[in-house]
């Protein structure tokens, strides 16, 4: 695939992300993967370009005040077991189990996390204050879910801090950036020791992600991003259920 398809991937994402605020994990890994990318290589490259950009992002909202740390830490604690966890899994299974595993895992998380947020407003009604338990029990289920798929460390814990705790919008979205920069980072380092990651595919991925973030904040003040992330969510379902047709199809 011509290096330029992937800078134009990582243009098209940073313009959603700027938009919405949602679709970096869940754009770019199965986007990889349709693109032929093998899917251990997409998910370790993935997390490496997600720990770069949200490093970012996570940077100019601590400037802001932005950041809760002792929320961010409570949840990365409750992620490092998953990490570990992770590294043994990827250290014992076999390559072609754990493509397949990962595929599968990918397209249900895509599925699900696409349910979440077209149905969050459900879930309102529910806030409270969260307590150290449920963060740790959050990082935990969060911090396994992005070891294996590279989803999850932003629209989840962006979910869960929206109707668990009584953080500020900016707040949210600046934790959930520091919090997925410690997560994805770390996560990287697993599929960086086993040779899982393309180093000049995020590089690439990241100069396409640059200019599209700064086009999308700017399209962001000019039209109602609430509508986007509405379709957005509705096209990550039918990426989702793809996937998960296609890699069922390959194994019968």
């Amino acid at each position: 695939m011509h290096e330029i398809i992937f800078v134009i991937l990582g243009f098209v994402v940073g313009v959603v992300v700027g938009i919405t605020g949602i679709g970096g994990g869940v754009l770019m890994a199965p986007s990889l993967i349709l693109l032929g990318v093998e899917p251990i290589i997409a998910i370790g490259t993935d997390l490496l370009y997600a720990a770069i950009t949200k490093g970012l992002g996570a940077y100019f909202h601590n400037k802001k005040g932005n950041v809760d740390k002792n929320i961010a830490l409570k949840l990365f604690f409750g992620s490092f077991p998953a990490i570990i966890l992770g590294a043994i899994i990827l250290r014992v299974v076999n390559r072609d189990e754990i493509n397949s595993l990962l595929t599968i895992m990918l397209s249900i998380i895509l599925i699900l996390t696409s349910i979440i947020n077209l149905k969050k407003e459900f879930f309102y009604s529910y806030r409270k204050k969260c307590s150290s338990k449920i963060l740790l029990f959050f990082g935990f289920i969060v911090g396994l879910v992005v070891q294996f798929t590279s989803i999850g460390s932003g629209v989840l814990i962006t979910f869960a801090l929206m109707n668990f705790t009584d953080l500020s919008s900016r707040e949210i979205i600046g934790t959930s950036l520091f919090y997925g920069l410690l997560l994805t980072f770390f996560s990287s380092l697993n599929y960086m020791s086993l040779g899982n990651v393309d180093y000049m595919l995020a590089l690439l991925l990241i100069l396409g992600t640059v200019p599209g973030v700064y086009l999308g904040s700017i399209i962001n003040s000019k039209i109602k991003p609430k509508n986007l992330r509405k379709i957005i969510s509705i096209m990550i379902l039918i990426v989702g259920i793809i996937i998960l047709v296609k890699q069922i199809v390959r194994q019968l």
